[in-house]
C-alpha cells in the first residue's frame, strides 16, 4: 500500500492558535449591531493570505477568541475565513476570557489534544496581557502580533512577554514553518 506525501496535505505538528481582533480582523473597521454583534469588518492586509497559506501547507488552524460567537461567524465568513479553522473556541461558550487557561484548554480538546501537545502549539494575538501571558501559562509558545496601535505593545511583568514578535500577518507564515522544523 503506497500513500504519496506532497507538501500541501501533509499535516504539520505544529498547532496555530489565532486571536481574532486585530489578528486577523482589523477592530477598526467592525460595524455593529443594537445586539453588540459585529456585522462587518474588514481583514488586516495579509490575514487572509497568511491563514489560507497556513491551512494549505497543512497546519491546524483554530480561533481562540473574546467576544461573541454570532460575530466571529459573520466576519470569518463574509471574509472567506471560516472554513479554514479545525475548530473555533469563544469566551462566549467558554464562560471565560484570556488569559483564563479555559480558553486554551477548551481549544486543546476540541482538537483532541492534551495539554502534553502544549509544546507544539503556538498561540498567536495582539494582547499581551489576554493572549500572550494566557500562553505563556499553558506552556504554548507566545507570538505576539504587534500590528494594531489599539492595545500596549509594553509587558507590565514577565507574564507577558512574548517568545516571538512579529509586525505583519505574512510574518507568521515564515515563523511557522521555522518552528515546525524545529520540532523534528
Amino acid at each position: 500500500m503506497s500513500h504519496k506525501t506532497s507538501n500541501i496535505s501533509e499535516h504539520k505538528k505544529l498547532i496555530v492558535f489565532l486571536d481574532c481582533g486585530d489578528t486577523i480582523i482589523d477592530e477598526g473597521t467592525e460595524i455593529r449591531d443594537d445586539h453588540d454583534i459585529v456585522i462587518q469588518a474588514n481583514v488586516i492586509p495579509g490575514a487572509d493570505v497568511m491563514v489560507k497559506t497556513l491551512a494549505e501547507r497543512g497546519y491546524t488552524l483554530a480561533i481562540v477568541a473574546d467576544g461573541y460567537a454570532q460575530s466571529f461567524k459573520n466576519i470569518l465568513t463574509d471574509n472567506g475565513l471560516y472554513d479554514y479553522f479545525a475548530t473555533m473556541v469563544y469566551s462566549e461558550t467558554v464562560k471565560a476570557y484570556k488569559p483564563s487557561s479555559r480558553m486554551f484548554k477548551a481549544a486543546i480538546g476540541a482538537l483532541d489534544l492534551t495539554e502534553q501537545d502544549c509544546s507544539r502549539i503556538v498561540m498567536v494575538g495582539n494582547n499581551l496581557s489576554r493572549d500572550i501571558k494566557g500562553a505563556n501559562e499553558m506552556g504554548i509558545t507566545s507570538i505576539f502580533l504587534s500590528w494594531t496601535p489599539r492595545y500596549p505593545k509594553l509587558h507590565t511583568d514577565e507574564s507577558e512577554i512574548p517568545d516571538y514578535t512579529i509586525s505583519d500577518p505574512l510574518e507568521l507564515i515564515d515563523l511557522v514553518e521555522k518552528l515546525n522544523q524545529q520540532l523534528g
